[in-house]
């Protein structure tokens, strides 16, 4: 399956984070505390720290999870909670890239054990796998994109951790040895000796960090280049550390750190970034330097390029234009999506805005997706009562800077009757032509739970608010001049516990003045032909929910803990076997259910998890080729 972080490597340099250590003994915890345990006690302190390193340009950055292992939680009296400090250390990342709106990399970052294997220590090999096992699980189901196996001593604990970390998943894993001044690790392993065994493991990226400066570093790198194919990575120290009016400092400015850049390209370092004692403003100073070796680049407009294997472009990409246009004339025809409603077998893919004012990432998804030949986007609206930029907003940045057809969800949770009219209208002039009306998650499940939630009508009443805008009135009557021309768009759930009283809502929406419907995510097809029996057909277009299951931990989740969703126990019990596959398995899952269903719905609408996006394209591969090649947009060939 295609992976951003596999394709981004043959780009240009990937420029990742500094120390986190060094930042949070900043602000002020001391070294006698655990840094790992403030992911859940202080978890704002390390989200300042992710956003400070992204605002300066780091395109990877590494979760606060470095010593998030049970065998070093123990000595703080935290061993009993090493998934939630896994967890949240990568839920707070991705928080801070979702905050910040830039497309990057967020990689669970997994240290030593803290104590040395047999036979110079006392852990067994089987210990430290599943305590590397037990710490990879906790980043997994947090959504990490990458493992990284950092500052190791010992090539026998890289190799427990990898093994540890492919029981459970396929997802890219970098690795990064130690060496001292001497040359050589503290237990005494030479680069040689490294990179020989490196290289028979099954990992992405090798390389460096920690305990040296960049100098000493671009040494051992020329070893690890002459002995290896395979993508370097260099994470130096800020040089070596003194101590100062009691605290640490590193002499090594951000000049003299971003003057080895040219070094490490030169050398195929593919991940460079800093470890100790490095800061901001080192990141900063690197970025420029690599700005003035390479062209702009993102993870997000990497991915975008169409993998040769299964898609190839139909159309250049566009580059933003940021200036006004007239939008409104752009729609005053009926839309695309509109016209083939019901015709044509549709797809949409959802896009969640950012929880900052950033909306590049989202940006970039869309282009992905109009690249790729997807029909829509839909823009959530501040999904699960958590605060996101405005739908709106986003969705007319989408239509405006992409061209893509958006579906704006719309909510009656935050606005009263009359504000959801004038939020429609305001839409509509932004070029705005499809809605999906639902009621919306209550506030108390969400980050303001005190909030009050307006609900002056539901689903079913707003949908009779655009129909009567469709008609050229407000909802009180009164004329709004010309009529707007909304498709209006619902949900509804074929498994829900009373099928009856959903059938009956479903029912009094399309009364109201539905044209589509998207189903809420589906696992098998049985309760969708049930659905549709007892509906007595498909009085309107519906769109199959597909939400593709990442993990074993995601699968139970979702099946248990997210209102609206089953999971049926043979897909339960196939994840659970797929272990280190089961991101592969999940889409694959997804895409036998679709092809199942496709004679039986009109679309399909993905939603994917941890902003995985390739995930949600690899599921409807087989379609966009199909089309494209239908549409000798592209000359037909196998997929293999």
């Amino acid at each position: 399956m295609p992976n951003p972080f596999r394709d981004r490597l043959t780009g240009p340099p990937i420029l990742a984070d500094g120390g986190m250590g060094t930042l949070l003994y900043q602000r002020g915890i001391p070294f006698e505390r655990s840094f790992d345990e403030l992911n859940l006690s202080a978890g704002k302190i390390v989200l300042a720290v992710h956003q400070d390193y992204l605002r300066s340009g780091a395109e990877l950055i590494e979760t606060n999870t470095f010593g998030a292992n049970r065998i070093r939680l123990a000595g703080f009296g935290h061993e009993t909670k090493v998934r939630e400090i896994n967890y949240y250390g990568a839920k707070l990342a991705r928080e801070a890239r979702e905050i910040e709106g830039k497309p990057a990399f967020i990689a669970g970052s997994i240290g030593p054990l803290g104590k040395a294997l047999m036979p110079i220590g006392d852990v067994s090999s089987d210990e430290a796998v599943a305590a590397f096992a037990e710490q990879a699980e906790g980043l997994l189901e947090g959504g990490v994109d990458v493992f990284i196996v950092e500052t190791m001593a010992s090539t026998a604990e890289v190799r427990a951790a990898v093994i540890a970390i492919r029981r459970i998943t396929d997802l890219p894993i970098m690795t990064q040895m130690s060496f001292t001044e001497s040359g050589a690790t503290f237990v005494g392993e030479t680069p040689q000796n490294a990179i020989a065994a490196l290289n028979e493991l099954p990992v992405d990226v090798i390389g460096v960090n920690c305990a040296i400066g960049p100098q000493m570093m671009a040494d051992v790198l020329r070893v690890f280049a002459e002995m290896s194919n395979q993508p370097l990575s260099a994470m130096p120290n800020a040089g070596l550390p003194r101590m100062v009016d009691g605290r640490f400092m590193y002499p090594s400015a951000p000049v003299y750190f971003a003057s080895f850049i040219p070094t490490f390209v030169a050398l195929g370092v593919k991940i460079i970034g800093g470890c100790c004692g490095t800061t901001p403003e080192h990141i900063r100073a690197m970025a420029g330097a690599l700005g003035q070796l390479t062209e702009p680049h993102s993870a997000c407009e990497k991915s975008a390029q169409p993998s040769s294997t299964w898609i190839l472009p139909v159309e250049p990409a566009e580059p933003p234009s940021y200036g006004l246009i007239d939008v409104a004339a752009q729609f005053a025809e009926q839309s695309a999506f509109a016209v083939q409603l019901g015709k044509t077998f549709l797809i949409s893919i959802e896009l969640d805005p950012p929880k900052g004012t950033n909306p590049k990432k989202i940006i970039e998804g869309a282009r992905l997706f109009k690249r790729h030949g997807v029909d829509a986007v839909n823009v959530a609206d501040s999904p699960m009562a958590r605060v996101r930029m405005s739908a709106t907003a986003a969705a007319a940045m989408i239509t405006r800077e992409v061209g893509i057809e958006p579906i704006l969800h719309v909510t009656c949770r935050d606005r009263n009757l009359m504000g959801l009219q004038s939020d429609l209208i305001g839409a509509h002039a932004l070029g705005i032509r499809h809605v999906l009306a639902i009621t919306g998650d209550p506030p108390s499940v969400g980050d303001f739970p005190g909030a009050s939630g307006v609900y002056d009508v539901d689903s079913i009443g707003l949908v009779k608010i655009l129909a009567r805008l469709n008609a050229g009135e407000d909802f009180a009557g009164s004329s709004i001049g010309a009529p707007t021309a909304f498709t209006i768009g619902v949900a509804c759930n074929p498994t829900a516990d009373d099928v009856a009283r959903e059938i009956d809502r479903l029912q009094r929406k399309i009364d109201a003045g539905a044209h589509f419907a998207f189903t809420q995510p589906l696992y098998e097809l049985e309760p969708l032909q049930q659905f549709f029996d007892r509906l007595g057909g498909k009085p309107i277009p519906i769109f199959l929910g597909l939400l593709p299951l990442m993990s074993y931990r995601h699968a139970r989740f979702l099946h248990n803990e997210v209102p609206g969703i089953t999971i049926p126990e043979s897909h339960l019990l196939a994840m659970e076997k797929a272990g280190e596959h089961g991101a592969e398995v999940g889409v694959k899952l997804s895409k036998e259910l679709l092809a199942e269903a496709q004679h039986l719905v009109d679309g399909v609408y993905l939603m994917p998890s941890f902003g995985r996006y390739e995930t949600c394209l690899e599921v409807v591969k087989d379609l966009l080729v199909t089309r494209a090649v239908e549409q000798q947009r592209l000359p037909a060939f196998s997929i293999g």
